[in-house]
């Protein structure tokens, strides 16, 4: 109980610490909050505006937005004209520039470093993201008492922190589900679990990502008959149990669709021994 309450804060440190100064700034009459990636010679800014991800260049007192704009299922690519003529001074060829925050953070700095020799790069920081989501779905639950492998229906919540600028493949996930009751299977309980998640494809609109399960905490109630009628048998159990699954988040409105094929693997607590079969779907919120 004690490392899991020492995860919980070093979370929520991670959370308090990953605040970014923004400031407004007003580009072709809009008014946007941005925030600071690189300053210097040629300055980067940014921020997600109308869940986009949105970049400017500011060089002098003028603000250029950098475009990729979508025709017909091509990129246009305007954003490398763009650098081309923001560094005629001090020529650095964009051809290879991917419009990301590292391609164009890499691409600045490296002019910048010619344009002056006093220029400093900064150290990367992190950009922490927070997402709340809800989910339903179904589990044969085979880390349970569950000797006739009945599906149950189950629900949950889950709190997630990512990061957009060094481990944007990385996330931690604080979830708790609660399984009901089904035909012929008389267990109920709620679980409070630590996951990790990493993102194997990875892209603004879409993620494909293995979870590990790293730590559960679990209460649970088993309705039995016996001679002297129904009884109540309540649990209570904290298991490092490394469970590993698969799942997807699918970039929808202001957040993600979600798909989870959980517990795949359990080492060591398949008390059924059946192949776990646990499915979820929903929606999460970027906070």
């Amino acid at each position: 109980m004690k490392t899991f309450k020492n995860v919980l804060i070093l979370c929520t440190f991670l959370f308090t610490a990953g605040a970014f100064a923004q400031q407004n700034y007003t580009v072709n009459g809009n008014t946007y909050s941005l925030k600071t990636e690189v300053e210097g010679p040629i300055t980067l800014l940014w921020n997600v505006i109308d869940n986009e991800y949105r970049y400017f260049a500011k060089k002098g007192n003028e603000i250029i937005e950098l475009k990729n704009t979508r025709i017909n299922g091509k990129y246009q690519e305007e954003y490398k004209a763009t650098l081309r003529q923001l560094t005629t001074d001090h020529p650095v060829d964009p051809s290879k520039t991917n419009i990301t925050l590292p391609g164009l953070r890499a691409y600045i700095n490296q002019y910048n470093t010619l344009a002056d020799p006093n220029f400093e790069e900064k150290t990367t920081q992190f950009e922490l993201e927070t997402r709340l989501g809800v989910f339903a779905g179904i589990s044969n639950n085979t880390s349970t008492t569950n000797p006739e492998n009945v599906f149950a229906p189950l629900a949950g919540l889950e709190f997630e922190i990512t990061d957009n600028v060094v481990l944007k493949r990385h996330s931690i996930v604080l979830q708790f589900r609660h399984s009901f009751k089904a035909d012929e299977y008389d267990l109920t309980f709620s679980q409070i679990a630590l996951n990790y998640r990493f993102k194997f494809i990875y892209s603004e609109k879409i993620a494909v990502f293995a979870q590990a399960k790293l730590f559960t905490l679990t209460f649970s109630t088993l309705d039995e008959n016996n001679a002297e009628g129904l009884e109540d048998l309540k649990n209570t159990s904290l298991n490092a149990p490394l469970g590993l699954g698969l799942g997807m988040d699918y970039k929808l409105g202001n957040g993600y669709l979600t798909l989870g094929v959980n517990d795949l693997v359990s080492p060591g607590i398949d008390a059924n021994d059946e192949f776990s079969m646990d499915v979820t779907l929903g929606y999460k919120f970027s906070l």
